[in-house]
């Protein structure tokens, strides 16, 4: 299920819509939730909640279990998770008002402005709040990324003489490409926004990336297979375009000579996932530790290990660090300026693809 939120979420607008007829969340009553509270005693408060409630974290998505496991032996905190899509998470938390549930969700970025602004969240900003880049956090705390991704492609060796560097790279080859189910996706949509920005678009004008992709549609070229671990271990998908987390798990899990994971020279967005702190929850405490360690160093290797990459600037071990791309690698990956206007382009990007791509598919 969490990875429909990449895979298969609706457009941001849509779920804006969808939440918008939810009544608005309480403020917790929580009497232990102080925010001037220091780290220490934060700490010790959530080791005496003892537990904690998590949506949208399961134990093989960016190797979460490694930090449950570090929080429950260092803390003594243990810890359930119900796994769901980042807008279910954040309806989870409106429809319960006062007598939530759950602790703390891990949502798509374009979700966490949404939580903030519907009132849905618990400010904190952790001890590493100044090590988090602008883009990734807002003003108070309500949502900050953990991890981020970038949209790579994939290649199959066995059967591209020449791993894609480059869209124009990928343009001008002869073999199939997979760009995902764009009508619905979420990983497929930033793929079309990554080839706009390598052509001179933006979140604001996704023109450039349509077109790009009816050239490919007009060769011929464009497959409709789904990227899936089955599918490329049987040979049936030549070049993928996914994010680079997934393709470096899936190039891992498979054969690492055979695949290669590449990200476009000439342009990529970067994207990622951002802890939220449920406003009503029923282990506060808990939930800002928890959020604490994720930033950590600690908590940043795990996610590494997950293939995730660290939203932080922290020395991985050379074993983690050998799973991930080399930094040099993302120079020209760049997240979205206008989330705004990424939510309406979103909403207009489906209808956009079957109009003027799927219809030229051969």
């Amino acid at each position: 299920m969490k990875w429909t939120k990449f895979k298969a979420a609706v457009g941001i607008g849509m779920i804006s819509l969808a939440l918008a007829g939810c009544g608005s969340g309480e403020k917790s009553t929580a009497s232990n939730v102080n925010e001037k509270d220091s780290v220490d005693t934060i700490t010790e408060k959530a080791k005496t909640e003892g537990e904690i409630a998590t949506v949208g974290m399961p134990d093989t998505w960016a190797n979460w279990i490694d930090t449950w496991n570090g929080i429950e032996a260092e803390y003594g905190i243990t810890q359930t998770d119900t796994d769901m899509s980042s807008a279910e998470e954040l309806a989870k938390f409106e429809s319960e008002g006062k007598n939530g549930t759950a602790d703390i969700g891990d949502v798509g970025i374009n979700f966490g402005p949404l939580a903030e602004k519907k009132g849905l969240t618990m400010p904190y900003k952790t001890s590493y709040w100044d090590e988090i880049p602008e883009w990734a956090k807002d003003d108070n705390g309500d949502w900050l990324l953990s991890y981020t991704g970038t949209i790579a492609f994939i290649t199959d060796k066995q059967n591209v003489d020449k791993a894609p560097t480059s869209w124009k790279d990928l343009a001008n080859g002869d073999y199939s490409i997979s760009a995902g189910d764009v009508t619905k996706a979420t990983q497929a949509q930033f793929g079309v926004l990554a080839a706009a920005l390598a052509n001179g678009g933006d979140e604001k004008n996704i023109q450039p990336g349509i077109e790009y992709f009816k050239g490919i549609a007009k060769a011929g070229r464009l497959t409709s297979a789904d990227v899936s671990v089955a599918n490329l271990e049987k040979g049936e998908i030549d070049v993928a375009i996914i994010w680079d987390f997934n393709g470096l798990n899936y190039r891992d899990q498979i054969d690492p000579e055979r695949f290669e994971v590449t990200i476009p020279t000439d342009g990529s967005v970067v994207s990622g996932y951002t802890t939220v702190i449920n406003k009503n929850a029923p282990h506060p405490n808990a939930a800002k530790l928890a959020r604490e360690y994720i930033l950590s160093d600690k908590g940043q290797i795990n996610l590494a290990k997950g293939y995730a990459r660290p939203i932080r600037d922290v020395a991985l071990p050379k074993e983690v660090q050998a799973k991930l791309l080399p930094t040099k690698a993302y120079e020209n990956a760049k997240p979205v300026k206008d989330y705004g206007a990424w939510d309406q382009t979103a909403i207009e990007l489906p209808q956009l693809w079957q109009q003027e791509v799927l219809v030229n598919a051969k």
